[in-house]
């Protein structure tokens, strides 16, 4: 699934020089393949110290295993979603959110609120839920482009609009 992603990123023009955010990182896999791809900047967002610790040191790695001159710039923070959004200045060209399973559509349509003044002009979103999530609550300026399922699990990918 995770070939499925970065292939449509790619080909789509996406990654190279691009500024990623990726929310509920876990080990930041999602956000360190763009990196690997090419993403300019990263940023990896969880609150569960697990997952910062092996975010940071899978971002190690990648930073370690980058050419000369071309490593990215992959942020690590340690703070929950809504929080890290609240505060944040930043804009991204993609978010990739796989929060966990548990998570109620209401609380990821209030992450998609609070995301989209960040989103820039033409930015792309993706979610990761379970098939048996509803589609997400996606906020007036951000519109479905498409949904693709991998048996359990379901790929919604929006546009800024």
């Amino acid at each position: 699934m995770r070939e499925a992603i970065f292939s449509a990123l790619e080909s789509r023009d996406l990654l190279a020089g691009a500024s990623v955010v990726d929310l509920y990182a876990g080990s930041g896999a999602l956000g360190l393949e763009a990196a690997s791809r090419g993403a300019a900047s990263v940023t990896l967002v969880d609150n569960g110290q697990p997952a910062v610790r092996a975010a940071r040191e899978n971002a190690r790695l990648v930073e370690r295993s980058a050419r000369a001159g071309r490593a990215p710039a992959i942020t690590v923070v340690a703070q929950s979603v809504q929080a890290f959004l609240g505060a944040s200045g930043a804009t991204w060209d993609i978010a990739l959110l796989d929060p966990p399973y548990e998570l109620g559509d209401a609380e990821l349509q209030r992450t998609l609120e609070t995301l989209a003044p960040r989103l820039a002009s033409d930015a792309v979103v993706l979610v990761e839920r379970s098939s048996r999530s509803a589609e997400p609550g996606w906020p007036d300026d951000v519109e479905l482009d498409r949904r693709k399922d991998y048996g359990d699990t379901t790929l919604w990918w929006a546009r800024r609009s």
